[in-house]
């Protein structure tokens, strides 16, 4: 299986406004906000393509990924909208990685259609949450058994962090460092 990295990985931001996050049964709001936002930093510090998908205007992730504005999707997968796949397949990357309210809907619908175009899924459980517990795992369990995967925040971070040593490594580092606590 393709392992997600900085150069390989795209992130994408789903349902993540705050009238839509609320919804979270999962996953407390306070810390899916924390590793979400951790994915944002990662990707504005790494040159990571992210990309918001939204039904109706607005996010939690916005203000961290300045000049991405939510595209604007009227169904239940971010496969729906031909402007993202298109600018998914013109980024060049296959490794995509997941955060979204709620796991069973958008996140587990783009998931599959993601698969089903020749990407690889890989949803960051930390920064995802879900409307009940059953049915949250039904769909990690739908997503992997289609070939997809479940991983974190935390764990692309360290994917992604390189030498810690250097500049970047230790930002890299400072965010993940954040993320424990979440």
């Amino acid at each position: 299986m393709l392992i997600p990295t900085k150069d390989n990985a795209a992130i994408l931001f789903l349902d993540l406004q705050k009238e839509i996050i609320k919804s979270s049964h999962t996953r407390a709001v306070p810390k899916l906000e924390l590793a979400a936002s951790g994915l944002a930093k990662l990707a504005a510090l790494h040159q990571i393509p992210a990309f918001l998908s939204a039904v109706p205007p607005g996010g939690a992730v916005t203000s961290v990924l300045p000049g991405n504005a939510p595209r604007m999707r009227t169904q239940t997968s971010a496969f729906a909208d031909a402007g993202l796949v298109e600018a998914l397949k013109a980024s060049g990357r296959k490794a995509l990685i997941l955060s979204g309210v709620a796991s069973e809907i958008v996140v587990q619908r783009t998931a599959l259609d993601a698969l089903a175009a020749g990407y690889t899924a890989f949803v960051a459980v930390d920064a995802c949450g879900g409307v009940d517990p059953r049915t949250e795992d039904a769909a990690f369990r739908r997503i992997v058994a289609a070939g997809g995967a479940t991983t974190s925040a935390i764990t692309f971070a360290a994917e992604t962090a390189g030498d810690f040593t250097t500049e970047i490594g230790g930002a890299t580092f400072g965010i993940l460092y954040s993320l424990l606590g979440a």
